[in-house]
């Protein structure tokens, strides 16, 4: 009785922002790459697809520490794997700026992407503890926006600083803020259940008709038979392979895309400027307009099928558009159609909404991780293809193709695939 009638507290909210800025340091350390690429490539003499190999390792390593990362969560709880990896992470970013070789380059992408992979698992995790399944997409939409504002909005000042202090510099900046908040995210995080600021009014809100989400989570034993009745549910499988689809544009904005401006199309960070940011701009808006209107979607139509899947469908959709860059001349006409189909790769991003909301409540952890190994094999194996394809035809072209393909891929993925959006069971 007392619940209903007290005002619940909103400690949720600094959870979200705490995970925010996680999340933007996550990708910011990942993407500094692609920035520093240009300078990194002069000094040390790297042609296109031995670049496309060195980006592609850090998703090696990362990809395929997403089952175990997950099971590693299920076990230790989210405050400490979160500031482990944090803190991990950032370490493998400092070493960027030692390296002097293509060999030191390639381990420390490695190390890189082994130490983040618990990331996203987390996120998943923190979603499902922290908010109603009414907030999640919203929530979804305010933590993934640290993806793009890292360098949509900082791309000047990264330019700037390679430009008047070197490559290594960046690597150890963005490396040593990032061990700094891996220590306030251990001394800040706490569990619903742990937390003192929470009242019992929040609580009952988070758990907003479902199982119990405050009590400790049972701990599920990693196995591979456990992966296997993962993916022989459908909504698992055309989530994973849509989310693969999708991602391939991420990470083509990620890697390879300050090297199209450069190469291609004769821009640089520093002269192109703000413009050149308007995509990552573009993505973030996505990403918050896509929680926004699956939301809104689910309370006037009660379908959390219809809320998910349209706004997740509409963006791999948009992302196909990107090919329409091989014909034009005009600059700006690129960027406009590289933010189209950066705003629906935001969009795609409610993914991360959609697989909290039919993870089995026993495996939220191990559905994270084998949800994000499918996706982020686009990590492997993007980089390469462009890279390849850079150094065969000496353009993008292909490039460009192979993306807007994916996303019709990914749409058809969902569409066929998915089916209903509804919690999974594990007998």
């Amino acid at each position: 009785m007392m619940a209903t009638a007290m005002r619940p507290t909103h400690v949720r909210f600094g959870i979200l922002a705490l995970m925010t800025l996680a999340t933007m340091l996550n990708y910011l350390d990942r993407s500094v790459m692609g920035v520093a690429k240009p300078a990194v490539v002069a000094e040390l003499d790297i042609s296109p697809a031995m670049m496309g190999l060195i980006f592609s390792a850090f998703s090696w390593t990362y990809a395929f520490a997403q089952i175990p990362g997950g099971a590693v969560l299920d076990r230790l709880g989210v405050r400490l794997t979160y500031a482990g990896s944090l803190i991990l992470w950032s370490a493998a970013t400092v070493a960027h700026g030692f390296m002097t070789s293509v060999a030191g380059l390639f381990s420390a992408r490695l190390a890189l992407g082994l130490s983040e992979a618990p990331c996203f698992p987390c996120n998943s995790r923190i979603l499902n503890h922290w908010f109603p399944q009414g907030e999640r997409a919203r929530a979804t939409g305010v933590y993934s926006v640290g993806q793009y504002v890292g360098l949509g909005f900082m791309i000047p000042v990264l330019g700037w600083i390679v430009a008047s202090w070197g490559w290594r510099s960046l690597f150890f900046i963005v490396g040593g803020l990032g061990i700094a908040f891996g220590m306030m995210w251990w001394a800040l995080y706490r569990e619903p259940h742990e937390s003192k600021r929470v009242n019992a009014a929040e609580l009952a809100l988070i758990a907003d008709g479902e199982e119990t989400v405050v009590a400790a989570a049972p701990r599920v034993p990693f196995t591979l038979r456990n992966i296997g009745r993962l993916l022989s549910k459908r909504q698992i499988l055309g989530a994973s392979i849509g989310q693969f689809c999708g991602n391939s544009t991420l990470v083509f904005f990620l890697t390879w895309f300050p090297s199209y401006l450069a190469e291609e199309r004769g821009m640089d960070w520093l002269r192109s400027g703000f413009s050149a940011s308007l995509p990552y701009i573009a993505a973030s808006i996505g990403v918050l307009l896509g929680g926004v209107v699956s939301d809104r979607i689910i309370r006037v139509t009660g379908s959390a099928t219809l809320g998910r899947k349209l706004p997740i469908i509409a963006g791999l959709l948009m992302t196909s558009t990107m090919v329409a860059a091989n014909y034009v001349e005009s600059n700006a006409v690129v960027i406009a159609i590289m933010s189209v189909a950066f705003f629906g790769q935001g969009m795609v991003n409610l993914g991360w909404t959609l697989i909290s909301d039919v993870a089995p409540k026993s495996m939220i952890g191990l559905t994270g991780g084998v949800f994000n190994l499918c996706a982020n094999l686009a990590g492997i194996i993007t980089p390469i293809v462009i890279g390849l394809v850079v150094q065969w035809t000496g353009s993008f072209y292909g490039a460009l193709a192979y993306i807007a393909t994916l996303g019709i891929v990914g749409a058809a993925a969902y569409i066929f695939i998915l089916g209903p959006v509804e919690r999974v069971t594990l007998e």
